[in-house]
């Protein structure tokens, strides 16, 4: 058993954080900038609750974070009151946010001159990944530092992969967000124009799906995005924050992202449609329109 600090209790941390006390078999004390929700999940799970990052992280063996972007990640970490400040030498600091690289590369020095360790693990698998402890985990950081990490995030996990020193796991997200934007377009394409020619959609993903067009998104949304149904899952508005992540290191190292830098505006439309919250599928709305 580990003692544990988790910060951010967002629709992933909240059970992520659930999982490593009841599954991983840790002691976890929680913080979350909206104090009442923290105080929810010390009435659900047990555990503790900290009123600040620095007090939640405070003689802990290991500090998960899941916040929103890179400015939320440097507050717990950096800023006032936040945990750095406050960890022990020897401890290990898991970043579940996904984020930049270059915050990943930022907090690994920090943390190492402070004397403990750092993974940037960004998650793949959205809330239902979450809430079931079958989360994919991208890591970044030194092999020592992940091989003690790895058998505390299984808890919460279905593959833990070290991709590379600080900023790997960072960047593997991005590959996986590139890869989903596209999909998820020729998937909502595919039947719009289905449905456009008149074919019955449920049963053409059910041949479909086992060949070669077959995918996750297929299996688990087509049924929602032919019923017109997105108020669930994976927010519009996290994929245009992930997916500007993703432009903005294609800026720095040069790669060419033209359908990616297309599907971003594509969801830029669905927010102005009203769906901010929608599902990352509801790029069929779009087309239906």
């Amino acid at each position: 058993m580990a003692n544990i600090a988790f910060l951010g209790l967002g629709v992933m941390g909240y059970p992520m954080a659930a999982h490593l006390m009841h599954k991983g078999g840790h002691a976890v004390t929680v913080y979350n900038r909206t104090a009442a929700k923290a105080a929810k999940w010390v009435e659900q799970h047990g555990g503790a609750m900290a009123s600040t990052p620095a007090d939640a992280a405070r003689d802990k063996d290991f500090v998960f974070c899941c916040v929103g972007n890179d400015d939320d990640l440097r507050s717990v970490t950096v800023g006032p009151d936040g945990a750095f400040a406050a960890m022990k030498k020897g401890a290990i600091f898991i970043d579940n946010t996904t984020a930049s690289a270059e915050v990943a590369r930022e907090l690994d020095e920090a943390a190492r001159a402070a004397g403990f360790g750092f993974v940037d693990a960004p998650v793949s698998g959205g809330q239902a990944g979450a809430e079931n402890g079958v989360l994919t985990v991208m890591c970044g950081g030194e092999p020592d530092t992940f091989e003690k990490a790895r058998p505390v995030i299984e808890a919460y996990a279905r593959m833990v992969g070290l991709m590379g020193p600080a900023g790997s796991g960072q960047l593997t997200k991005m590959v996986n967000q590139i890869c989903i934007a596209g999909l998820v377009q020729g998937l909502a394409e595919g039947i719009h124009f289905g449905t456009k020619a008149g074919l019955d959609m449920e049963k053409v993903i059910e041949v479909i799906s086992k060949g070669a067009a077959g995918s996750w998104q297929m299996e688990n949304r087509h049924k929602t995005m032919i019923a017109g149904k997105y108020d669930f899952g994976f927010a519009v508005d996290w994929m245009r924050k992930d997916l500007g992540i993703v432009l903005d290191e294609g800026d720095r190292n040069g790669a060419k992202l033209p359908v990616t830098a297309l599907v971003d505006q594509f969801y830029k439309d669905v927010q102005a449609m009203g769906g901010k919250r929608w599902d990352t599928s509801s790029l069929l709305a779009r087309l239906d329109k």
